[in-house]
């Protein structure tokens, strides 16, 4: 049987799971599903409620969305459009994860987890969305694509490494919740040059 985690673990894969989210809400869905269905990933019974990811219907639902947000993802301005439909399916998507990872025996904890996992959410989507409204205003494909890719390949690893290791994931999600702040702070440097470059051409 796997240990179950402390709160200190638990908080640290909920925030983690939340923050993905805000970056590939479906691919989090689809890769968790997966881990379980093929015994990668031996969630403790406390995390029993994710079993239901595991789920042919859930894991196919998220699969297609996952395939759709990957291509769509590599378009600049489809892309644009994605991320603004996203604006608030992803918050909702992450904060029902983080629920799912707190103790339903402790409603009060829950409520928290559901909030702060949709405002972590939420922010690693606006790091997202501003970053790659950014990268979107360069005129070659390549860039676009780049950034995408790599986000791909982050969140699969980053996701792995907080299911796979509970001590280490708070300290996942403390490196995400910087990096997306940063993101978030820069994307508004950037485009407020941008735009005003505009404004006085």
């Amino acid at each position: 049987m796997v240990a179950q985690p402390g709160i200190l673990e638990i908080l640290g894969i909920a925030g983690s799971v939340s923050l993905l989210s805000g970056w590939r809400l479906y691919l989090c869905v689809l890769a968790t599903g997966l881990a379980m269905h093929f015994g990668v990933l031996p969630l403790p019974e406390h995390l029993a409620a994710l079993k239901v990811l595991a789920s042919p219907w859930v894991m196919g639902i998220a699969g297609f969305a996952a395939l759709c947000e990957f291509f769509a993802d590599k378009v600049a301005w489809l892309d644009t459009i994605w991320d603004t439909v996203h604006t608030l399916i992803r918050p909702v998507g992450g904060a029902l994860l983080a629920l799912a990872v707190v103790d339903p025996s402790d409603p009060s904890t829950q409520v928290i987890a559901f909030l702060l996992g949709g405002g972590a959410t939420l922010l690693a989507h606006g790091g997202k969305a501003g970053a790659r409204a950014v990268v979107n205003t360069s005129p070659e494909p390549f860039s676009n694509i780049a950034v995408s890719s790599l986000e791909d390949v982050a969140t699969g690893g980053l996701l792995y490494l907080a299911y796979a290791h509970p001590v280490a994931a708070g300290g996942v999600a403390l490196l995400l919740l910087a990096l997306c702040i940063a993101l978030v702070i820069t994307a508004k440097r950037i485009l407020g040059q941008i735009f005003a470059r505009r404004d006085t051409a």
